[in-house]
């Protein structure tokens, strides 16, 4: 008995030994990790074709909507080929990420993004790592944009540039996130950046003659769809969730409203971890783009995914990181490409601009599809459809 009492005070000694050991070593090591909270959200834009799958087209086929003081690689998206056309042609459109930084005191840091099988086109503030080309194959690059020194500054004046014309950029700036500036005396609320990207979509969708969507998931966590249709200014959509495999979602009756559409987007922004003022800053974003006339697939995507994609670095590290992120597919119904075809066949553009930047992929689908259409005159159209966009941007 006296044995197992010095056996026992020996282990307890031992134990506090080690817990103040651990303790001390803990105290010695400086906490790598900040107060900083940072919190994004963006969008990955692809269209589906025949099957289902995603195909290639080109992104940067349609008006600008940024202001002119964003920076653009100049050798990307303002690269033309004889006809008018952008030369840029990939599977994905990665629109508006923006990443919101909070901090209790001023602090500073270095971020740094990297875009697999991409390429970054657009960013503010001004970044001291940025792509300088356009690589001959999207699908093999990794882009990156790096801004060091980047000072967070809560409570300082919100003083950012603005220009005259409207654009949904500066809706972003509708959140409580801390000013930003970097190096060169640039200011925003946000760190801004775009691309285009060439890697494999994991959700394929068809629409049907029985106005049913098929939704393939082939391997991503996604916890809920959005099927969405604008006709005629009249709009639908129904939330369904999509496991791994096949789901078959009705189309929805079009007697829903803006209003409750961008609630149910919001709430489920907010799901994903946003603050509330950031999902109404994404749907306000949005809105003209998403809600516009068409049929187009909305899900979310698991932020392990968006990581695996777009790797971000912040140094020193946030004590939390939030990653949210919408995909949209869009889809060509049996009475889109009806629309299309009488408008291809009528020589009447008027009628294809609604489509605007989808318009090409579309129009090839009818191509494959029919007959009897001057494929030389669909070429001409859609030329002249680029061209009053203007191919500067307006910049």
């Amino acid at each position: 008995m006296e044995l197992n009492r010095r056996l026992r005070n020996v282990f307890v000694s031992g134990l506090v030994a080690c817990v103040a050991a651990a303790a001390l070593a803990a105290a010695d090591r400086p906490d790598t990790r900040s107060a900083l909270v940072v919190h994004e959200w963006g969008t990955f834009t692809s269209v589906a074709g025949a099957d289902g799958q995603a195909v290639p087209w080109r992104p940067l086929n349609g008006p600008s909507d940024l202001p002119c003081f964003v920076h653009v690689l100049r050798d990307g998206p303002k690269t033309w080929v004889p006809g008018g056309l952008p030369a840029v042609s990939a599977l994905v459109r990665m629109e508006t990420p923006v990443i919101y930084f909070y901090a209790p005191s001023e602090q500073t840091v270095d971020i740094r993004v990297d875009f697999n099988q991409g390429l970054l086109t657009e960013w503010y503030p001004n970044a001291t790592t940025a792509p300088q080309f356009l690589p001959k194959d999207i699908a093999a690059n990794t882009s990156t944009l790096a801004w060091t020194g980047v000072r967070v500054t809560p409570g300082a004046a919100a003083v950012y540039p603005k220009e005259s014309a409207p654009s949904h950029y500066y809706a972003a700036r509708e959140t409580d996130a801390n000013p930003l500036k970097v190096t060169n005396g640039q200011t925003e609320k946000f760190l801004f950046y775009r691309g285009v990207a060439s890697f494999p979509i994991a959700l394929a969708a068809t629409a049907g003659d029985d106005r049913r969507v098929r939704v393939d998931n082939t391997g991503r966590d996604i916890p809920r769809v959005v099927l969405f249709q604008n006709r005629g200014g009249r709009i639908g959509y129904r939330i369904a969730s999509a496991p791994r495999g096949v789901t078959t979602i009705d189309a929805p009756a079009l007697d829903a409203s803006f209003a409750s559409l961008g609630a149910d987007l919001e709430r489920m922004l907010v799901e994903q971890g946003l603050f509330d003022a950031e999902a109404k800053a994404m749907v306000a974003t949005w809105r003209d783009s998403w809600f516009e006339e068409g049929t187009r697939l909305f899900y979310l995507l698991p932020q392990a995914s968006v990581d695996s994609t777009l790797p971000l670095s912040i140094n020193p590290a946030p004590s939390r990181v939030v990653r949210a992120f919408v995909g949209r597919l869009e889809l060509a119904t049996p009475e889109i490409l009806a629309d299309i075809e009488r408008a291809l066949r009528a020589g009447n553009i008027k009628a294809l601009l609604p489509y605007s930047r989808f318009i090409e992929p579309f129009a090839a689908q009818v191509q494959s599809q029919t007959s009897g259409i001057d494929r030389a005159r669909v070429q001409e159209m859609l030329r002249l459809i680029v061209l009053s966009y203007g191919s500067e941007g307006g910049c």
